[in-house]
């Protein structure tokens, strides 16, 4: 199968910023919510599975798009897709300063949820289309999950410096709304690679897209996803919850614990993008599971006192799991399905996004406070370290992404 000519190198540089910085905008919306919860918690008397909503309604939609609007990336292109998405997107997050009430927001999350989904696939299309291979592709991610990861600071950080003024949490949307269009400018006049159509006059549409999931290595690097987030998600929800009342020793690191988990997680997917062009990735994948495993189940047994250090850590392990699994879920298919695949690894990582919390929530609701939740969620790092383990010991997908490499990256540049 032939390649797709190469975008000049500088259009090639413009395309990786520009999926940079789209990745960081929305991860400023859906990584705030830990520090976003409490608050609506005060403002509009909720219990802990109530506002989770606020989680989970955004959630939802992005894996409602993602299955079911995946395919746009590769029938309309990721052009006019990320505009789309982004338009969208700028919409619904501006029209945050216009309302007061939860249900007003829960609409607008889903709204925004449905943007996201549209511009992220279309992103991730892209990074195919720029990547010499499927071990450069996973170094890609990894950097682009590394600014999704920024913004993950930078937004729950915006979040406390506009409360601690007196302002509305609500800003933050606005904010994201004007990011938001100057992307879709920058989108709408850059160059992008030509693209493959698939072979054998393959249909680009919703049916097509479902059939991935028949796919056994898609499939189960997506369900791999579903599991990691669930863990991941853990973090940002209920933890800024789970140490909201501690008023121990270790009292003043509360309020630097979720900025801490941020940080290692940026940070290490920074060096992720380094260390997986060196390192095979499924060994450096189950290591990091065992060390997330052991961090939870510290944190279950050493109580609070052990989870305000504890938790943070993890998210060093966590850094690289993510953008590695996706992206192998996604170079599993051809080039000219990349779309339809990151609409499916969408899907099951939001699902495992929205299922999680919500299942944390129902337990912390019902056995008396946010720390039970948090046995659950060790349970979910103990299968993730297991399949993780599994993956390095019996390598499954180790031949098909030969293969894609021989047939799809043969001529990239």
């Amino acid at each position: 199968m032939a390649s797709p000519h190469p975008a000049p190198p500088a259009s090639n540089r413009i395309i990786r910023w520009l999926t940079y910085l789209m990745f960081m905008m929305f991860a400023m919306t859906t990584d705030s919510v830990g520090v976003i919860i409490p608050e609506v918690i005060k403002e509009f008397d909720l219990s802990l599975t109530a506002a989770g909503s606020f989680h989970y309604a955004s959630m939802i939609a992005i894996a409602t798009s993602g299955v079911f609007l995946g395919f746009l990336a590769d029938r309309l292109g990721p052009r006019l897709t990320i505009i789309l998405g982004l338009g969208f997107f700028a919409a619904a997050s501006g029209l945050f300063a216009a309302g007061n009430s939860f249900g007003f927001f829960l609409v607008l999350l889903v709204a925004s949820g449905l943007a996201i989904g549209v511009f992220k696939t279309g992103a991730l299309a892209l990074i195919g289309d720029i990547s010499r291979d499927t071990r450069d592709h996973t170094a890609t991610m990894n950097a682009v999950e590394g600014f999704f990861g920024v913004g993950a600071i930078l937004g729950p950080a915006l979040v406390a410096a506009l409360l601690a003024r007196g302002a509305s949490w609500k800003l933050l949307y606005v904010f994201a709304a004007g990011l938001s269009l100057i992307l879709l400018l920058v989108a709408a006049f850059t160059r992008y690679p030509a693209r493959e159509r698939p072979a054998g006059g393959e249909k680009l549409d919703l049916v097509a897209s479902l059939r991935l999931l028949a796919d056994p290595h898609a499939s189960l690097f997506a369900w791999g996803l579903g599991l990691y987030v669930a863990v991941e998600c853990a973090i940002y929800v209920w933890m800024p919850t789970l140490l909201a009342d501690y008023s121990g020793s270790a009292k003043a690191l509360v309020g630097y614990a979720l900025p801490a988990f941020f940080v290692l997680r940026a940070a290490g997917r920074f060096l992720g993008a380094w260390l997986l062009r060196r390192w095979d990735w499924a060994a450096v994948l189950a290591l990091f599971g065992g060390a997330i495993f052991l961090c939870f189940l510290g944190s279950v047994l050493g109580g609070i006192e052990a989870a305000i250090y504890l938790l943070p850590l993890s998210g060093l392990f966590m850094s690289v799991i993510y953008p590695t699994l996706n992206s192998k879920g996604i170079s599993c298919v051809p080039k000219a399905r990349h779309g339809a695949a990151a609409g499916l690894n969408l899907f099951v990582s939001c699902l495992g996004a929205a299922v999680g919390p919500l299942a944390m929530g129902a337990v912390g609701d019902a056995y008396g406070g946010a720390r039970h939740g948090f046995w659950l969620a060790a349970g979910f790092a103990a299968l993730l370290a297991t399949g993780l383990v599994w993956n390095w010991r019996f390598a499954p997908a180790r031949r098909v992404l030969a293969d894609r490499d021989a047939d799809d990256y043969q001529t990239a540049s």
